[in-house]
This record gives C-alpha cells, sequence and structure tokens, in this order.
C-alpha cells in the first residue's frame, strides 16, 4: 500500500514514518505541504522518495493508494473528502473533523466510495485498551457504575494552532478528543453531557474543560481535558465497577510508561504490556482493512459519536461547537 502525507506535520514521524519501516505492507511515497521548500526538508530528512507541488497534485497521483491526513483540525473533513473523492484510502488525524454534521458528511462519502476511512486513535489498538476491553466485557468486575478520563498536557505555546479558533482549535478538540473517546469505550455507549465547565485561553478558545457525563446503562461519567491548567500532566482513566475497580495510567502512550490496576472484590494485582508502539499496531490495523477488509474500530461512523458528544460539551459549557475551516 503506497502512502501519501498531506503535510509535514510534526506528527507525522512518529505516528506513521516509524512504524512504516517495520511494516511490510506500507511504502510511504510521496508527500506535499503548503510551503514546497518545507515539504522537500521533510522528504529529505525522512527519506520519502516523491514530492508534489501541492495537495491536489498528490491527489491526482495515480500511484497512490492511501493517504494520510494530519492537516489542522478545521481542515480534515476537507481533506478527507477530497481523498475520497480521487478514490483514496485515509488514516485521518484526530479529531476526525470540526463538528458532528461534518463527520456525517465524510462518513457518508466513505460508505457511498467503498473506501476505508480510519480515525488515528492509536491507543485503541494497543494491548493495553484491549485488555481494559476484555475485563469489562468479561462482566467479572460487575456491571460499570463510573467513568473518569483525563488527558491533560501542557502546551504554553500561546500561538500554536491548537488555540487557533479558525482552524477549529481548544482543549477539547485535542486532549479532550482522547478523553471523550476513552469515555465512550470504556462506558460502553455514546453517553449524554450532563454539564461542562470551561476554562477560556480567548474567547471560545478552551484552554480546559470539565464534563459531566451519563450512560444509557445509568452509569455516570466526567471527562478533564486541558492543554494549560493546573493539572499540568495527568492522563489516567478509571472505571468504577459493582465488584470491582479499574484505574489506568497513560493508556495512551504506553510505550514511555504506563500501568493497569486491577481491583476485583478485596483482592488487586498490576499487568502493565509491551512498549511496542501504539502507532505500529494502529498502522497494521489500517493496513488490513485497506489490504485484506478487516474491520476497523475507530471508523467513520465511530467518529461520528465522538464528534456529537464534544460538540454537547461545548454547548452545555456556553461555547459554539467548532466549524469547518473556509
Amino acid at each position: 500500500m503506497r502512502i501519501g502525507v498531506l503535510g509535514a506535520a510534526g506528527i507525522a514521524p512518529e505516528a506513521l514514518l516509524e512504524p512504516a519501516r517495520e511494516n511490510p505492507d506500507v511504502d510511504i511515497a510521496a508527500i506535499a505541504a503548503r510551503d514546497l521548500s518545507r515539504a522537500h526538508e521533510f522528504a529529505a530528512k525522512h527519506r520519502v522518495r516523491e514530492v508534489h507541488a501541492s495537495y491536489e497534485e498528490l491527489l491526482a497521483d495515480p500511484s497512490i493508494d492511501a493517504v494520510y491526513n494530519p492537516t489542522p483540525n478545521g481542515l480534515h473533513g476537507r481533506w478527507t473528502l477530497a481523498a475520497l473523492a480521487a478514490g483514496k484510502h485515509v488514516l485521518c488525524e484526530k479529531p476526525f473533523t470540526a463538528n458532528a454534521t461534518e463527520a456525517r458528511l465524510v462518513a457518508d462519502a466513505a460508505d457511498a466510495a467503498g473506501l476505508v476511512v480510519m480515525e488515528a486513535f492509536h491507543y485503541r489498538y494497543h494491548p493495553f485498551m484491549r485488555r481494559m476491553e476484555e475485563l469489562l466485557a468479561s462482566g467479572e468486575l460487575g456491571e460499570v457504575q463510573h467513568v473518569e478520563t483525563a488527558v491533560c498536557f501542557p502546551l504554553p505555546r500561546f500561538k500554536d494552532i491548537r488555540y487557533n479558533l479558525a482552524l477549529a482549535g481548544g482543549a477539547t478538540m485535542d486532549a479532550g478528543c482522547y478523553a471523550v473517546h476513552m469515555a465512550r469505550l470504556l462506558g460502553g455507549s455514546t453517553p449524554t453531557v450532563v454539564s461542562a465547565q470551561a476554562k477560556l485561553k480567548s474567547p471560545d478558545v478552551d484552554r480546559a474543560m470539565t464534563a459531566s457525563l451519563k450512560f444509557a446503562s445509568g452509569a455516570t461519567g466526567r471527562i478533564r481535558c486541558s492543554l494549560w491548567s493546573s493539572d499540568v500532566l495527568r492522563i489516567t482513566a478509571r472505571v468504577q465497577c459493582s465488584n470491582g475497580e479499574l484505574r489506568a495510567i497513560n493508556p495512551l502512550s504506553p510505550r514511555y510508561w504506563h500501568r493497569l490496576s486491577i481491583r476485583r472484590g478485596a483482592s488487586r494485582s498490576v499487568e502493565r504490556f509491551t512498549h511496542r508502539p501504539s502507532y505500529a499496531y494502529q498502522l497494521e490495523a489500517f493496513a488490513d482493512a485497506v489490504l485484506r477488509d478487516a474491520p476497523v474500530s475507530t471508523s467513520a461512523t465511530d467518529a461520528i459519536e465522538t464528534m456529537t458528544v464534544i460538540d454537547a460539551i461545548y454547548e452545555a459549557a456556553g461555547l459554539r461547537p467548532r466549524v469547518p475551516t473556509s
């Protein structure tokens, strides 16, 4: 599978180029960027053979089978739709789109084209998260009663595009999309938003967000996310059940450090997992979907649910949901 990269994004080496080197199914064949000189510099540094003068030129290349879309949030939908129209499969960085309405447009286009579109929630494919799913699905911990997820890290570069409203920025779109997705996964359904409170960096741009959730089962939930707050670094998940509890530290990037604590009744245990990057598992899943028609867990349909919750959090906090970049 020959993949083209839309943009010389900082996440691309870790998320795609490094795992591609160990994956015989994948060839990172080309790159395009808004700044042609930056594209050439990126290609030389990372040994990408071909540079295209524009995104449109890359999408028109008949030798490219799929694209990786790490453009800014507000452009995700536009370039994923363009890639589908050009007959390319897409691995799209999260958040999937600017809002749920745009996510539905992309999902419909993917269905009509019969192409794979996968949201890049890489953690979802790592054995750490699969183990948490397995434990909850087995019923050995009882019924889920309460879910808490937190994704907080410091981003003091306030001119960063993740604080740019015109590019669909904000903490809930960046760190928060992980927290929402994890809460949905661990809670077993898409929750409703009961309330939300934002801390703002600038008008309508959240630097931190907390939200209370309610699941169809009756379980409750809470998410916390921030790019700049007193929670300097917190990447955790907790699931309280009727006969036990799960506590996860760093389920998003377990290659660096992680811990899964399990309480079953009165007994306690700790599990740890491979340090193989979650991005490697993600790329394997994408290749399997494109080349072998395997299902993906982070499909366009799944992304609609996550974006629906994000939109509802913004509305509950008295803010506007994000809009696509014009």
